[in-house]
């Protein structure tokens, strides 16, 4: 891959060709030119081949791209043409609705191992194993987790994201209502539901939705 910065919005938009090219596949379509993966996925043609070409020289001229292969290309770029396992940080409930949304598995992130305070009465899918945050740094450095997602009380977000760090995990996607500040070398997304809705409020309210 070419070692320069890639716009994020670049790759938040190859995972939405991700998602159309499976829907291709799961139609029997074998081959499709960029306008058609554009209409389907909403996306100018142009900014298509432009978001493609950050990674190299993809499909056929007067052909276009071969589906499948395409699909394994993106794979290959986004790194997931592997299984990660993830760690969760935090069973309450919505650490319980992320462990038991199937989803995950499909694209290729197994939840493995789980963390909580509190872990007398707490179960977890069968795959998963529930330990006490005591042990998070110990069981995620012996198992070599690099991913993690933080479900925790906002105050305490920032010192889970520290510990992680810590123990050698490498990108950490943060539910708690609030901004972590990266720890070094970590990547960090922060998922605010409630922003989102409040945004969204916004919108409907400028367009006088009651």
């Amino acid at each position: 891959m070419r070692r320069f910065k890639i716009p994020e919005v670049t790759v938040g938009r190859l995972s939405l060709y991700l998602r159309c090219l499976n829907e291709l596949e799961e139609e029997g379509i074998e081959v499709v030119s960029s306008a058609e993966l554009g209409r389907r996925c909403g996306v100018n043609p142009a900014q298509i081949r432009k978001d493609l070409a950050y990674f190299g020289e993809f499909g056929t001229r007067g052909v276009g791209y071969y589906v499948k292969e395409l699909m394994q290309d993106i794979k290959r770029v986004m790194g997931l043409n592997r299984t990660w396992e993830v760690a969760l940080v935090g069973v309450g409930n919505l650490g319980t609705a992320l462990l038991r949304y199937k989803g995950f598995q499909r694209h290729g992130f197994k939840l493995s191992v789980a963390f909580d305070i509190h872990t007398e009465g707490k179960e977890v899918p069968e795959g998963c194993v529930l330990y006490p945050a005591s042990e998070m740094e110990r069981v995620v450095k012996e198992k070599g987790i690099k991913m993690a997602i933080v479900a925790v009380h906002y105050s305490q977000a920032q010192e889970v994201a520290e510990r992680l760090a810590r123990a050698g995990v490498k990108g950490i996607l943060n539910f708690a209502p609030m901004r972590i500040r990266p720890p070094k070398k970590v990547v960090v997304k922060n998922v605010d539901m409630g922003t989102e809705l409040e945004i969204l409020a916004f919108y409907l309210t400028m367009r006088g939705a009651k």
